[in-house]
């Protein structure tokens, strides 16, 4: 078993560790970044750059085509063992990947495939980041602080989903949408010197053999594909992504053209609906205790998708578009706590130590690899079809999710650490 923060084993309070502190607050500062990106990149190429919606299921993509490449990456970080370093060349490639998209507004050189490659740098440092987090997460903090860090990290994402949105709609209405990106490129700024500051202990491992590269990647594939909760957690959670992406690629546009909503609009919309995100991260343990972890994990699937089909309908019965939104993300946002909090010290705690990086890159190709190719469906079936049509499939798809859960053993966890 790894060390945690110290080496030692006696129990603290997990606000005590000053690494987890610094960690929380770059995470916390980035959070906040990542809401003014997540509205102000589509709306550039919407509003600057009059995108088509094949064109802005392109963007999305391309923000998400790095994670095909997550196994291979992933597979690398385990070999390397320096996670902390790597994290913050990942936040530093992220911020440059953010500056060049005011600099060639300035210069009037922006155009969609600038936005193109911009979102694939930004999308290739959060692989990064994903694949060498998790051994520098189970060096963080305890095992029993799992869930209750994941909480607390995933507590703060939700108060930047709430307050972030709305800024975010404020900055781009007051300064235009490619310099609210200099604030997100700030953000990685701190979250570096964050992570830089945030000292743990270095992976306790022992390899009875040396292994190429080509074996310890098939040996991670082998060891997730064949896990009955990882394999079942990585299934639900690819087709729960492939949904997202396909509702995200067309979120913006669609609020902006059917629904008639302004940037500030869907910032508010979006902030508001995100307090059920911070409503799931602040209930996501509690209601585990009650219920179960493996429970808790399942509603949030069988719920991360469907209040979407709130859009679609609102356009169709002329109902108020802005308050479909609130209610879609206010569900949608708790449900995907639920899930997120609990798989995720799930995996942290079934998933060998010596595993964790290439098993995380594995993962993170198959669930988020996916992802691009919901966005670019998305785009192209929205030219034909709709996006109002589109959206409803994908929240449908995402709902069926949960099929994937009925005969694995997540729905019986009822304690994670017991594990």
């Amino acid at each position: 078993m790894s060390k945690w923060v110290g080496g030692s084993d006696e129990p603290t309070s997990l606000w005590r560790s000053a690494p987890f502190r610094r960690f929380w607050f770059g995470n916390a500062v980035s959070s906040f970044g990542d809401q003014i990106t997540a509205l102000a990149l589509p709306f550039i190429a919407v509003t600057e750059l009059h995108a088509t919606p094949f064109q802005a299921g392109v963007l999305t993509a391309s923000l998400w085509a790095p994670n095909l490449l997550a196994l291979f990456i992933g597979t690398w970080v385990d070999a390397f063992g320096r996670q902390r370093a790597l994290l913050v060349v990942a936040n530093v490639a992220q911020a440059a990947a953010l500056t060049v998209v005011p600099v060639a507004f300035i210069t009037g050189a922006l155009t969609m495939p600038l936005l193109y490659g911009s979102a694939l740098m930004l999308g290739l440092g959060g692989v990064l980041f994903d694949s060498a987090y998790p051994s520098f997460f189970v060096r963080l903090v305890r095992k029993d602080q799992y869930v209750s860090a994941n909480s607390a990290l995933s507590t703060t994402i939700g108060v930047a989903s709430v307050g972030g949105p709305a800024v975010a709609g404020g900055l781009v209405q007051v300064l235009g949408a490619p310099f609210a990106l200099v604030a997100d490129a700030v953000s990685f700024v701190v979250s570096a010197v964050a992570v830089a500051s945030a000292r743990v202990g270095q992976a306790s491992t022992e390899v009875s053999r040396p292994e190429s590269y080509r074996q310890r990647l098939t040996l991670g594939v082998a060891y997730l594909s064949h896990h009955p909760i990882l394999r079942a957690s990585l299934l639900a959670s690819a087709t729960m992504n492939l949904a997202a992406l396909a509702i995200q690629a067309l979120l913006v546009l669609y609020a902006t053209r059917p629904l008639g909503l302004g940037a500030a609009e869907i910032g508010i919309a979006l902030g508001i609906g995100a307090a059920g995100g911070l409503l799931g991260a602040v209930t996501a343990v509690p209601l585990a205790n009650r219920i179960g972890s493996g429970t808790a994990i399942t509603l949030g699937v069988l719920l991360n998708a469907l209040p979407f089909l709130a859009l679609p309908i609102a356009d169709a019965a002329h109902l108020d578009g802005f308050l479909a939104l609130c209610v879609a993300e206010v569900v949608s946002s708790w449900a995907i706590m639920q899930f997120d909090v609990n798989n995720n010290s799930l995996r942290a705690v079934v998933t060998q130590d010596d595993m964790r990086g290439r098993v995380s890159g594995a993962y993170s190709t198959v669930n988020y690899g996916i992802r691009p190719i919901g966005a670019f469906a998305a785009g192209t079936a929205a030219s034909v079809l709709g996006a109002g049509a589109v959206i409803g499939v994908a929240a449908c798809v995402g709902t069926i999710a949960v099929l994937w859960l009925i005969r694995s053993p997540i729905p019986q966890v009822r304690h994670v650490a017991d594990l």
